[in-house]
């Protein structure tokens, strides 16, 4: 009986080791935060604005309005004493009705044309938390996300109301109901960033107001295990292997 008892803890102990063997890429985590935007002029991309129907429009004036505005958050950066060139994203929004107006905006490659269409920035890792900086002016709006995964759906994310004053950190965890890997090679399967969205509400204001976005950012899990022939899994190894011909 003894010896049944032992080999039976034996098998419980093995198994227990391959099933964290199996899974252990689910456990080890290296976590890196990485700008996605700086706003600062030095990315690939440019950033474009889109509206709803009721966007002011003047024989003057269009809006909503952008700018490159020479603004950050101290928090961050200090008082740029060391001369770098640092900007914000600024928007000038004007609405002619209350409601849930929303102004867009969103990524273009840079020097692609006025008629550039939207692309998508790459997440890099598995993604945890969103961060980005916003100025606020105290009205009642709010913002939100939108990231695309692999199977191509769109999934929208809070990042919370502007009614503050100031700038403000804006950090959101990513839903884990957001699919990010496969039980298949390669397991990775990142994200995509779509755009942001700035939602007016109903009993707000919104005849003239003023938001400055700064420091887009991730938090991101980058680890992957290494096997042998995991360069097989590599994009550029499955391209020039499958499609040179």
């Amino acid at each position: 009986m003894k010896h049944g008892s032992f080999r039976v803890a034996c098998f419980f102990v093995l198994a227990a080791f391959l099933a964290f063997s199996a899974f252990g890429d689910e456990n080890t985590v290296v976590l890196e935060s990485i700008v996605l935007e700086s706003f600062d002029g030095d990315s690939e991309y440019e950033w474009r604005l889109d509206a709803s129907r009721f966007a002011t429009k003047t024989d003057e004036d269009t809006f909503p309005k952008m700018a490159y505005a020479e603004a950050w958050p101290v928090a961050v950066f200090g008082n740029n004493r060391e001369g770098k060139d640092l900007r914000s994203l600024g928007i000038w929004g004007k609405f002619d009705r209350r409601g849930y107006n929303w102004i867009d905006f969103y990524p273009v490659a840079r020097d692609s044309g006025d008629d550039a269409e939207p692309v998508e920035i790459p997440i890099p890792g598995r993604i945890q938390i969103m961060d980005l900086w916003v100025w606020g002016s105290n009205f009642n709006y709010y913002l939100e996300a939108y990231i695309r995964d692999y199977l191509g759906v769109v999934h929208t994310i809070y990042m919370g109301s502007v009614s503050h004053e100031g700038w403000k950190n804006m950090r959101v965890p990513i839903p884990n109901n957001i699919p990010q890997a496969r039980r298949f090679l390669p397991k990775l399967e990142s994200l995509t960033f779509v755009k942001f969205r700035l939602w007016t509400t109903p009993a707000e204001q919104v005849d003239n107001f003023y938001i400055y976005f700064d420091q887009f950012k991730i938090l991101t899990d980058t680890f992957e295990s290494l096997f042998d022939g995991d360069a097989l899994t590599d994009p550029e190894f499955i391209q020039k292997t499958w499609n040179s011909n």
